[in-house]
């Protein structure tokens, strides 16, 4: 990786008017994603002195700075105590410690990787993220928008709703990018059910979810829902594993996170 310009301003407006002024400018963040392959970068902008690593739990939600580092994620007693430790679990298998203090909560977001597990994770809760120009919207919508004009990930919010979450991944080794990984959450009798690298990012299985909203549940309607999420999403071939495969997984750990969630 190559940078020609290295550049660390001392505020967002300026970090947005570095990033917007130059058309292969780009957010460093930890950095770790950006090393997936050889890349030539024009201006790579640091973020560090900005204030953006907190994990900070207010009454109604919980807010992470964007430069919040994946093991910090997984350590920290408030994400550990909410939603089951949904998050700490997604980021535990992820490459090794060193990579996990690395790599960043606003890189992982942003980029949008289909390999993502904090993604899947994320999505299964009432997730938000917060940009510098554009707002707040729903993680959901971030993930779905068409456009992509350049902005910066301030941080991320998730309400609390006492909502019971489940995590689960099968890799080829334990420290591998996930062959499939799975997300399920419930609060009272409303369900979320998402499934990521498959290897696309991750999406909500809207039908499963309706499904055990209006089922008495058990785990034969569990193992139903695991097989509706299944058929209502789509799924691709790569060096881990067939779009075949990935669907029979996808019964599996879609059946075994509701399993955990009721």
């Amino acid at each position: 990786m190559n940078i020609k310009e290295y550049i660390r301003p001392s505020s967002l407006d300026e970090a947005y008017e570095k990033l917007t002024s130059k058309e292969r400018a780009v957010i460093l963040g930890g950095g770790g994603y950006l090393k997936l392959g050889n890349k030539e970068i024009e201006r790579a902008i640091d973020i560090s002195n900005l204030g953006l690593e907190f994990i900070n739990e207010k009454e109604d939600s919980i807010e992470i700075g964007a430069m919040t580092t994946l093991r910090e994620i997984e350590i920290n007693k408030i994400t550990n105590e909410n939603f089951n430790g949904i998050l700490s679990e997604a980021v535990k298998p992820i490459l090794g410690v060193q990579m996990r203090n690395i790599f960043t909560i606003g890189g992982s977001v942003y980029g949008r990787y289909g390999f993502s597990d904090i993604i899947t994770a994320l999505l299964a809760l009432d997730t938000y993220v917060e940009l510098y120009k554009e707002g707040r919207m729903s993680l959901e919508k971030f993930l779905n928008r068409e456009h992509k004009e350049k902005d910066i990930l301030t941080k991320i919010v998730i309400l609390k709703d006492n909502r019971k979450a489940s995590f689960k991944s099968l890799r080829n080794t334990s420290t591998d990018f996930a062959i499939l990984n799975a997300a399920v959450s419930r609060v009272e009798n409303n369900f979320k059910v998402v499934v990521g690298a498959r290897p696309g990012i991750a999406k909500l299985s809207k039908e499963a979810a309706e499904y055990l909203s209006v089922v008495e549940l058990n785990e034969e309607k569990a193992v139903k829902a695991g097989e509706i999420a299944a058929d209502s999403l789509e799924f691709g071939s790569n060096i881990r594993g067939s779009a075949e495969y990935r669907k029979e997984i996808c019964k599996v750990l879609v059946k075994r996170g509701i399993l955990e969630v009721i």
